[in-house]
């Protein structure tokens, strides 16, 4: 049997969930076009006859602003670690940037590494959104990706260290629309060749090691997030303080009063359609208590970062 830890990592917006939830088929992290929604380290696992994969979906890496922003960076870097594959997910609509390069150098440094049993880590490009982007400009960003790479192979224009343009010559380039689906079972089918033998890690009805707590928190953040005006999404986090089922109590936190009017909306309405929203994704007969909170300055407060797990 074949399995391994695979690391999506890439800067923030560029579809790392989306195609978590593609390769693994079912939703195990929320997805929204606002940067940074992912903001835990969340595990999807693939079942395969003779194989298992364990994704582990990642913060987008950005240049902080804040302490959860840090916070952020830190556990996309620590998944970096001890993984048998890192996928690099690069934006095929958008030229590869400083961000991606900051992502695919910290990505380089760990290919050859000892990883798993035995094995060493691999580093695989994803240009994605090869279905909003024409084909020129995706054939641009697989060339462009390839020349960063070896760019940062050779960071002073001179001849790279062999072992370092070796590892530079391993890295796999991929094409795909995580939205489609294009791609991701040509993706999906490399990743499984390239793990050695091992042992599974999770029993085959398992396919998330998501708490159910934060699972629910987190669906109220992403309907939210569906919401809300552009400059509210950072300032929203959701904490489940109360589970005595059928009764689920949410807690949303907003950093000032005017992002509550916001999140609440006119007669409850904003809320009271989130609400709706997530318990249909529920067992039925849960009943989904929400609250917001105001709690200033959140996103830089360590000890609030603490208590909401970040």
């Amino acid at each position: 049997m074949r399995s391994g830890f695979v690391a999506v990592v890439g800067r923030p917006n560029v579809g790392k969930s989306t195609l978590v939830n593609a390769m693994v088929g079912t939703k195990v992290s929320i997805t929204s076009s606002r940067p940074n929604t992912t903001r835990h380290r969340i595990l999807g696992v693939l079942h395969r006859p003779g194989a298992q994969v364990v994704f582990v979906d990642t913060p987008g890496i950005h240049r902080p602003r804040s302490a959860l922003g840090t916070r952020l960076n830190e556990t996309a870097d620590h998944a970096l670690s001890d993984v048998d594959v890192i996928l690099v997910l690069l934006d095929a609509t958008a030229p590869v940037g400083p961000g991606d390069r900051r992502v695919l150098e910290r990505s380089l440094r760990e290919v050859g590494r000892p990883a798993g049993d035995g094995g060493s880590t691999r580093m695989v490009v994803v240009v994605n959104k090869v279905d909003t982007a024409r084909e020129h400009q995706v054939l641009e960003r697989l060339q462009s990706a390839r020349d960063t790479v070896e760019a940062l192979a050779a960071p002073d224009g001179r001849t790279a260290p062999d072992a370092t343009a070796a590892r530079a010559e391993s890295v796999e380039y991929f094409p795909v629309s995580a939205r489609t689906a294009k791609g991701v079972d040509e993706l999906t089918a490399h990743i499984v060749a390239t793990l050695d033998e091992g042992p599974p890690f999770f029993p085959d009805d398992v396919v998330t090691d998501t708490p159910e707590a934060l699972w629910v928190a987190e669906l109220v953040r992403e309907q939210l997030l569906l919401r809300t005006r552009d400059e509210l999404p950072h300032s929203i986090s959701c904490r489940v303080t109360e589970w005595d089922w059928p009764l689920i109590r949410c807690e949303v936190l907003v950093e000032r009063e005017s992002q509550k009017a916001i999140v609440i909306g006119r007669a409850g309405s904003v809320l009271k359609s989130a609400g709706i929203a997530v318990r249909r994704e529920l067992p039925e007969g849960a009943y989904l208590d929400l609250h917001v909170k105001v709690e200033s300055r959140w996103q830089d407060r360590e000890e609030v970062l603490d208590r909401l797990g970040y």
